[in-house]
Protein backbone atom coordinates (compact mmCIF):
# COMPACT_ATOMS: atom_id res chain seq x y z
CA UNK A 1 0.00 0.00 0.00
CA UNK A 2 1.17 3.37 -0.70
CA UNK A 3 1.67 6.59 1.33
CA UNK A 4 -1.58 8.64 1.25
CA UNK A 5 -0.78 12.48 1.73
CA UNK A 6 -4.17 13.87 3.64
CA UNK A 7 -3.64 17.91 2.62
CA UNK A 8 -6.53 20.07 4.16
CA UNK A 9 -7.31 23.76 4.19
CA UNK A 10 -8.87 25.94 7.08
CA UNK A 11 -9.80 28.76 8.78
CA UNK A 12 -8.25 29.11 12.26
CA UNK A 13 -11.14 31.75 13.19
CA UNK A 14 -14.07 28.99 12.08
CA UNK A 15 -12.73 25.41 12.26
CA UNK A 16 -9.47 25.55 13.57
CA UNK A 17 -6.46 23.27 12.86
CA UNK A 18 -7.75 19.61 11.52
CA UNK A 19 -7.60 16.79 13.58
CA UNK A 20 -5.93 13.89 11.85
CA UNK A 21 -8.18 10.93 11.91
CA UNK A 22 -5.49 8.43 10.82
CA UNK A 23 -4.55 8.11 14.30
CA UNK A 24 -1.28 9.39 14.33
CA UNK A 25 -1.75 12.31 15.81
CA UNK A 26 -0.81 15.27 13.99
CA UNK A 27 1.41 16.40 11.04
CA UNK A 28 2.37 19.46 9.63
CA UNK A 29 0.02 22.81 10.41
CA UNK A 30 2.13 26.00 7.91
CA UNK A 31 0.33 29.54 8.89
CA UNK A 32 -0.99 31.53 5.73
CA UNK A 33 -1.30 34.62 7.25
CA UNK A 34 2.01 36.59 7.08
CA UNK A 35 0.79 36.54 2.86
CA UNK A 36 -1.20 39.60 1.92
CA UNK A 37 -4.99 38.51 1.92
CA UNK A 38 -6.74 38.65 -0.92
CA UNK A 39 -10.09 38.60 1.68
CA UNK A 40 -9.71 42.40 2.58
CA UNK A 41 -10.12 43.18 -1.33
CA UNK A 42 -13.90 43.38 -2.34
CA UNK A 43 -13.18 42.12 -5.92
CA UNK A 44 -11.55 38.67 -4.00
CA UNK A 45 -13.77 38.66 -1.15
CA UNK A 46 -16.53 36.29 -2.75
CA UNK A 47 -14.23 34.08 -4.39
CA UNK A 48 -11.82 31.53 -3.25
CA UNK A 49 -7.63 30.08 -4.07
CA UNK A 50 -9.52 28.10 -6.40
CA UNK A 51 -10.28 30.73 -8.63
CA UNK A 52 -7.77 31.92 -11.36
CA UNK A 53 -8.28 36.08 -10.24
CA UNK A 54 -6.96 35.04 -6.76
CA UNK A 55 -4.75 32.43 -7.92
CA UNK A 56 -2.81 35.26 -10.14
CA UNK A 57 -2.88 38.07 -6.84
CA UNK A 58 -1.14 35.26 -4.41
CA UNK A 59 0.96 34.16 -7.33
CA UNK A 60 2.19 37.76 -7.67
CA UNK A 61 3.77 37.75 -4.25
CA UNK A 62 6.79 36.30 -4.13
CA UNK A 63 6.56 35.70 -0.38
CA UNK A 64 4.21 32.81 -1.70
CA UNK A 65 6.74 31.66 -4.09
CA UNK A 66 9.28 31.63 -0.91
CA UNK A 67 6.89 30.46 1.22
CA UNK A 68 5.92 27.15 -1.04
CA UNK A 69 9.22 26.51 -1.88
CA UNK A 70 10.22 25.83 1.63
CA UNK A 71 7.29 23.84 2.49
CA UNK A 72 8.24 21.72 -0.90
CA UNK A 73 11.32 21.02 1.05
CA UNK A 74 9.96 20.33 4.34
CA UNK A 75 7.51 17.88 2.92
CA UNK A 76 9.32 16.04 0.03
CA UNK A 77 11.83 15.28 3.05
CA UNK A 78 9.00 13.57 4.73
CA UNK A 79 7.59 11.97 2.00
CA UNK A 80 10.50 10.52 0.69
CA UNK A 81 11.35 9.60 4.85
CA UNK A 82 7.80 7.67 5.22
CA UNK A 83 8.18 6.40 2.00
CA UNK A 84 11.38 4.54 2.84
CA UNK A 85 10.01 3.07 6.03
CA UNK A 86 6.41 2.57 4.14
CA UNK A 87 4.31 4.67 6.56
CA UNK A 88 0.78 4.90 5.38
CA UNK A 89 -0.14 8.36 6.06
CA UNK A 90 1.29 11.61 6.18
CA UNK A 91 -1.14 14.82 7.29
CA UNK A 92 -0.34 18.54 5.86
CA UNK A 93 -2.59 21.70 6.88
CA UNK A 94 -2.75 25.28 5.94
CA UNK A 95 -4.57 27.54 7.99
CA UNK A 96 -5.46 31.43 6.88
CA UNK A 97 -8.03 33.90 8.29
CA UNK A 98 -11.02 32.52 6.81
CA UNK A 99 -9.77 29.40 5.31
CA UNK A 100 -11.21 30.14 1.51
CA UNK A 101 -8.00 31.71 -0.33
CA UNK A 102 -4.19 31.73 0.47
CA UNK A 103 -4.44 28.10 2.33
CA UNK A 104 -6.63 26.91 -0.49
CA UNK A 105 -4.18 28.09 -2.76
CA UNK A 106 -1.84 26.44 -0.86
CA UNK A 107 -3.09 22.92 -0.21
CA UNK A 108 -4.03 22.90 -3.99
CA UNK A 109 -0.30 23.33 -5.35
CA UNK A 110 1.39 21.28 -2.52
CA UNK A 111 -0.79 18.21 -3.79
CA UNK A 112 0.05 19.31 -7.75
CA UNK A 113 3.74 19.06 -6.47
CA UNK A 114 3.63 15.63 -4.94
CA UNK A 115 1.06 14.50 -7.66
CA UNK A 116 3.98 15.78 -10.44
CA UNK A 117 6.78 14.13 -8.02
CA UNK A 118 5.85 11.59 -6.30
CA UNK A 119 3.35 9.04 -8.90
CA UNK A 120 2.96 6.69 -5.87
CA UNK A 121 2.08 8.71 -3.28
CA UNK A 122 -1.93 9.26 -2.89
CA UNK A 123 -2.86 12.52 -2.49
CA UNK A 124 -6.56 13.77 -0.93
CA UNK A 125 -6.98 17.39 -0.14
CA UNK A 126 -10.05 18.69 2.34
CA UNK A 127 -10.91 22.28 2.00
CA UNK A 128 -13.00 22.78 5.40
CA UNK A 129 -14.36 26.02 5.39
CA UNK A 130 -14.85 26.25 1.65
CA UNK A 131 -18.85 26.71 0.83
CA UNK A 132 -19.92 23.69 -1.15
CA UNK A 133 -20.38 25.81 -4.04
CA UNK A 134 -17.30 26.92 -4.69
CA UNK A 135 -15.96 22.97 -4.67
CA UNK A 136 -15.05 21.30 -7.79
CA UNK A 137 -17.60 18.60 -9.16
CA UNK A 138 -16.65 15.25 -10.10
CA UNK A 139 -17.91 15.02 -13.82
Amino acid sequence: MSLKVTIYSFSYKKSGIPKDESGNGGGFVFDCRFINNPGRIDEYKSMTGLQQPVIDFIQKQEAMTVFLNNVFDITDLAIENYVSRDFKNLMISFGCTGGQHRSVYSAEYLKRHINEKYKNVITEVHHNDLDENFLPRNP
